[in-house]
């Protein structure tokens, strides 16, 4: 599953807090029964443009990853919570809109598991269908 958030924020101190960014990194996947196999990593950026600054995130999980990018001067934040196991993404969208306290967001997730139909051996190239 992999669960692609975009949203609008209404605490601009939130989304350039490193500290408050890496301990929400440190502590969230286990919150969500996901197991941490790294420290977060956490970087303060700027863009070529002086309002697309910001501060990405990613910690790895071993079912692959969560990462955010803050755009302080917009209020904007875009986090993936990408996953090989089922989580409930109601709830990480609620824990997240709280969290980040976003006023606006809006939400795509993506199943990534195969029909069994699909998996037989026919010989033919799959399609790629984009979203």
């Amino acid at each position: 599953m992999h669960l692609i958030i975009d949203g609008y924020g209404k605490n601009k101190s939130i989304l350039q807090d490193e500290k408050f960014i890496y301990e929400f990194l440190n502590s969230y996947p286990a919150k969500i029964g996901m197991t941490k196999i790294s420290d977060p990593m956490v970087f303060r950026y700027s863009g070529l443009k002086p309002q697309d600054w910001g501060v990405t995130g990613l910690v790895f999980i071993a079912e692959s990853h969560i990462s955010l990018h803050t755009f302080v001067e917009r209020n904007f934040i875009n986090i993936d919570v990408f996953s090989c196991k089922d989580f409930d993404a109601d709830r990480i969208i609620a824990d997240l809109k709280d969290k980040f306290e976003l006023v606006k967001l809006r939400s795509c997730l993506v199943r990534r598991e195969w029909d069994p139909a699909e998996l037989r051996d026919s010989g033919e190239v799959l399609q790629l269908n984009t979203i």
